[in-house]
């Protein structure tokens, strides 16, 4: 459609005509064999994307959904919400509206949390669960989850690891079994590139075990309902059916690819969005090694009207970025390159910046 702006912002992004249209299949009753089929159809896909021989939950909601829903769940003694960005700070207010006792283990906002920076908080002791966010996308920080789940699982078994993986679910390896993650979860709108709306989630048995002793765990967000109704291959509640279709379309296309080549295809793309990047004097927000694969977060060096180049890109080339997160906001950008973006499609939207960078 000539009036449709294409989506390079970090979330919602681009959804594809296919998918659209996969989601247009004739609605089902949601408590029939029909949902069951579907619903039993996709799991298969969806535990070797999270690397979990757990059962996957569908749940009806934001990530946030289930972001509460695993500290109202989970957390018995005290949690250490990792804070690295706008998304994992929140996870702590949300920690202390739940409720709970929690420490926030906070880094500027740019920076990654390390394992080390995890041990010294822990040590205090007192803890059952922490919360941390793989790919914080309001800062294109990629935190180093397999060594933190490591260093956790060694020196502090009882302290169950919960993670938002929403922008870097299958761009990059997520392997939750062999990570020891308990609770992995994600929205649909960001690197599955589906609309919002489904928020999908594994969790470990000691998850599961520790959850039906909590009190007070609700009922929406209460694992042992999701546990009960999938083991009938059911959601507690009515679902998103169409999305529920459009997640079994993006499972099928997610492993006709290849997961191995997906991990290499956004590699490839975040690179050349960093070379764009370098060609023009700016720079990063996060530091080398730490670096989101899925998205790149533009730090304003050069000091540009962000808000002129978010807007003359959209005027011109119909092309939609993000002009920053909250207390970056003018002080960077953000770039995404999720979901089926292509070496050709990511050209277009760099070729349509040099533009822009021109007139500003």
């Amino acid at each position: 459609m000539s009036d449709h702006i294409k989506l390079y912002i970090p979330g919602p992004i681009e959804v594809s005509a296919d998918t659209f249209a996969a989601m247009s299949a004739p609605m089902i009753g949601h408590r029939t064999k029909d949902f069951q089929n579907l619903y039993a159809s996709i799991q298969p896909h969806l535990r070797t994307a999270f690397g979990t021989t757990q059962p996957v939950y569908l749940c009806t909601s934001s990530a946030w959904g289930i972001m509460e829903g695993a500290v109202r769940n989970l957390v018995a003694k005290k949690v250490l919400n990792c804070c690295c960005g706008a998304f994992s700070d929140k996870w702590y207010d949300v920690s202390l509206n739940c409720g709970k006792e929690a420490v926030a283990l906070k880094v500027e906002w740019g920076q990654p949390i390390t394992p080390e920076l995890v041990d010294a908080a822990l040590s205090a002791g007192g803890f059952d669960a922490m919360t941390i966010v793989h790919n914080e996308t309001s800062t294109g920080v990629l935190n180093p989850l397999g060594d933190i789940a490591k260093l956790v699982k060694s020196k502090y078994p009882d302290v169950l690891i919960i993670t938002d993986t929403v922008s870097s679910f299958t761009t990059v390896p997520t392997p939750m079994d062999e990570w020891g993650v308990d609770v992995m979860l994600l929205g649909t709108q960001k690197a599955l590139a589906l609309p919002p709306g489904l928020a999908v989630f594994s969790a470990s048995t000691a998850a599961m075990e520790r959850a039906a002793t909590i009190s007070n765990r609700g009922y929406y967000f209460d694992f042992i309902e999701f546990q009960k109704n999938g083991e009938n291959d059911m959601t507690p509640s009515t679902p998103a059916i169409s999305l529920i279709y459009g997640l079994r379309h993006r499972m099928e296309k997610i492993m006709a690819e290849g997961l191995e080549n997906r991990f290499a295809r956004h590699a490839a793309l975040n690179a050349l969005t960093a070379e764009w990047v370098n060609s023009h004097q700016l720079g990063f927000l996060a530091p080398e090694g730490y670096r989101s694969k899925s998205l790149t977060c533009v730090k304003n060096t050069r000091e540009i009207d962000v808000a002129q180049l978010v807007s003359t890109l959209k005027k011109d080339h119909k092309i939609a970025i993000d002009g920053g997160y909250g207390k970056l906001k003018g002080k960077t950008f953000r770039i995404s390159n999720m979901g089926d973006e292509t070496v050709a499609s990511m050209t277009t939207v760099l070729t349509a910046l040099d533009d822009v960078m021109t007139k500003i």
